[in-house]
């Protein structure tokens, strides 16, 4: 590695824990915000402690930023706490109603402004799966990045990432700096603060950028420079499940048949069935009218 510091920024972004049940809102664009538990992005923390690997091998620095509202500087300061230098939240009423491509300028804008080597984040959302922000931010730079990354080796201003491919398979990509990389949820396990770190992180400072800071206009932002309209949310519909008696008439195989597949026509390769206690009965009652086996009790 060359005499110089490898400048890192880690995009941290805020995800609804899955398991709580989620409600919509009245107006039905958007899911509600009551009940649900919010939780940094596990594939970010990995991406952090990518970086944080990364630094202390090639006498590196890294910059934790999140874009959103002051809650997020719980995630920040755990950040801080697990080595990142510095922290830096991006937040505006103006962002409210944005979209996918508003929200690339303000990282675009943030990476802009940083100017880092390297930027690391996850390559999916637990809540929502893949993020199109970062990898738009990526293109409008023209800087390369590289998606499903499982590690990383940097050699002068080169990075090599072992990405993950399709169907298990793993393949290696390199790109000059600055690039950014986005890593898998699991590829590595982050690290655990200490307490005395974690203790000191509570009260640090973070720095929060607004439109000033970024040099962007209101119009550019949220509602007014969105490309993409909304449309309003709804729940799987569950599949159909009916349930019909087989015809005595039709043979023992047509009627197993009937009952396995609830007497309607399976949907994309679904089978809708009994509970297996119902299955048995039921299967047991036609085994035993046709002779197959004798009396009793399944």
């Amino acid at each position: 590695m060359p005499n110089k510091t490898i400048q890192i920024v880690v995009l941290l972004r805020e995800t609804c824990d899955p398991r709580p049940p989620a409600r919509l809102t009245a107006d039905s664009y958007s899911i509600g915000d009551r009940g649900l538990r919010r939780i940094a992005n596990p594939a970010d923390l990995c991406a952090l402690e990518q970086a944080l690997q990364l630094a202390e091998s090639v006498d590196g620095s890294v910059t934790a930023v999140a874009v959103g509202p002051d809650r997020l500087d719980d995630h920040l300061r755990l950040a801080l706490s697990m080595g990142a230098e510095r922290l830096v939240r991006i937040c505006s009423s103006a962002f409210q109603g944005g979209d996918a491509t508003t929200d690339a300028k303000v990282v675009q804008r943030v990476v802009d402004i940083l100017k880092p080597d390297l930027v690391f984040t996850g390559n999916r959302l637990l809540d929502k799966g893949n993020d199109p922000v970062p990898a738009l931010a990526a293109a409008n730079l023209g800087i390369p990045y590289i998606t499903g990354g499982v590690s990383l080796a940097c050699e002068d201003d080169e990075v090599e990432v072992l990405r993950k491919s399709d169907r298990g398979a793993r393949q290696r990509v390199a790109a000059t700096m600055p690039c950014a990389v986005f890593f898998e949820d699991g590829c590595c396990e982050p690290r655990y603060p200490d307490q005395d770190a974690l203790m000191c992180s509570i009260g640090a400072k973070v720095e929060c950028w607004g439109l000033p800071e970024l040099g962007l206009a209101v119009f550019e932002l949220g509602g007014f420079g969105a490309l993409l309209s909304k449309e309003k949310c709804s729940f799987p519909r569950p599949n159909p499940v009916r349930v019909v008696t087989p015809d005595a008439e039709l043979p023992a195989f047509d009627r197993i048949l009937a009952l396995l597949s609830g007497g309607i026509k399976p949907r994309e390769g679904k089978l809708h069935t009994e509970s297996a206690e119902k299955t048995a009965e039921m299967l047991f009652n036609i085994f035993k009218d046709e002779g197959l086996i004798g009396g009793g009790s399944p």
